[in-house]
């Protein structure tokens, strides 16, 4: 819902940042792998009921999902070619997307087995949550896919092509360290978040089928 006005707050302080860490050996697919194990270590870290490091690590890995691309464009406009890291490569795209979904699943999983341990929380809410990716994320590939294929792409700087709707990548920062900072509230939060990220995938589905007629 509001991730065009997050990327151009934050354009500026990651573009310094990714300035800072132009090195030859820091490349944009090595960020993705980076901030996907982070992701993952916030995941286990959530599960074992250790929230404070689960959340640190959680930012950590978000700020590095936005380094990768950052560093990306920054190496294009410089005319920098593949082999030095070059964001050109449709591959570091597909890496991105794929560590993405990975790491939202598993820190779904880690904080439900975490609150279900720690304060007998029903387990359902986070299941519904992980549904609710799911259709959300096929909706979105899926539209993506067909509209490369019919010349019906939308251009936002975004690997994919896919409507922005009320559920999007800020929104699922804010909720996943909202239950770290309140993981006693987990469940509620994540069944609240369920039916958000439901409704944005029934928008998508809309949308998208409208589009593509």
């Amino acid at each position: 819902m509001f991730d065009s006005s997050l990327r151009r707050a934050l354009n500026a302080p990651l573009r310094a940042v990714a300035v800072t860490v132009d090195l030859p050996w820091v490349t944009p697919n090595r960020l993705t792998i980076a901030g996907l194990f982070l992701g993952l270590g916030s995941a286990a870290a959530a599960a074992t009921q250790l929230w404070w490091w689960s959340l640190a690590l959680w930012l950590v890995s978000r700020v590095l999902d936005g380094l990768d691309g950052t560093l990306a464009r920054l190496r294009r406009e410089r005319g920098d070619g593949v082999g030095s890291g070059a964001p050109d490569s449709e591959a570091g795209g597909f890496l991105d997307i794929v560590a993405d979904f990975t790491v939202y699943g598993f820190t779904v999983f880690g904080v439900g087995i975490g609150a279900t341990a720690a304060f007998n929380a029903p387990w359902w809410p986070f299941v519904l949550v992980l549904v609710a990716y799911y259709v959300n994320g096929a909706a979105f590939l899926a539209f993506s896919s067909i509209a490369e294929r019919t010349n019906r792409q939308i251009d936002d700087g975004r690997s994919l092509s896919f409507f922005g709707r009320i559920a999007e990548g800020g929104e699922t920062i804010v909720v996943h360290s909202l239950w770290l900072i309140l993981p006693f509230f987990a469940w509620q939060i994540a069944l609240a978040w369920a039916g958000w990220v439901g409704i944005s995938a029934i928008q998508r589905i809309i949308v998208g089928y409208r589009a593509l007629r």
